[in-house]
Formats: structure tokens, C-alpha cells, sequence
């Protein structure tokens, strides 16, 4: 019970700092913990006329991060991205990001396009 807690702790922690992350690139954070009924976004994030849905990891290393990212979870994003975008009437681009933070390394990886 202990280590699950503490590695949810360190999953919140990781989304702070990837919208922080964000926000520095000129990103606007729209929506953090984003919940519909058919799974839950980590950060949806707008560039100009970009939607960006952002999957969060934190992991030992970068490849861990990106490999702990199923298909059957790109798929659950997918749909409540699609969720979404005809909540707020969005027919413009998207993107699918990942954010990965390693132990291994100081700040976030973004990874853009992460998968389609």
C-alpha cells in the first residue's frame, strides 16, 4: 500500500512539472486530470489552433516510460480525446504527446506525436 501511494505521489508530481514544462514552451494548459467515462487524459494542452493530449509517465528510465504506454491505452486516450473534442466543438489538429520522467534524468522528455 506504501509504494502504491508513493508512486501515485510521484505520478502527480510528474504532471505538475510537465505542465509547468509546457506552459514554458508557450503551451496553455487547459485541462490537468481530465476524466470522461471511457478513461482519463493526463494534461490537454492548446498551441495556437493545436489540441495536444499529453500521457504522463514517471519511470525509472525514458525508454521504461515510453514502453509502459500500451496500445490499449493509447486507444482508451483516444476515445476521450475524441470525448473531448465534441464537448468543446474542436475540428481542428491534435496531437497525442507523451511527457516521461526518468530518475535518471533531471528534467522531462516531451516526446511530440508520440503515436497517431
Amino acid at each position: 500500500m506504501r509504494q502504491r501511494r508513493r508512486a501515485e505521489q510521484k505520478g502527480r508530481w510528474a504532471e505538475r512539472y510537465s505542465a509547468w514544462t509546457l506552459r514554458f514552451k508557450g503551451y496553455k494548459i487547459l485541462e490537468q486530470r481530465y476524466k470522461t467515462p471511457v478513461g482519463e487524459i493526463d494534461l490537454i494542452a492548446k498551441q495556437g489552433h493545436l489540441l495536444v493530449f499529453v500521457e504522463v509517465k514517471a519511470r525509472a528510465t525514458i525508454d521504461a516510460g515510453l514502453a509502459s504506454i500500451s496500445y490499449r491505452q493509447k486507444d482508451r486516450i483516444k476515445r476521450a480525446a475524441l470525448l473531448y473534442c465534441q464537448k468543446i466543438y474542436h475540428k481542428g489538429a491534435v496531437r497525442f504527446d507523451a511527457m516521461v520522467k526518468a530518475d535518471d534524468h533531471f528534467f522531462v522528455k516531451h516526446i511530440e506525436a508520440a503515436w497517431r
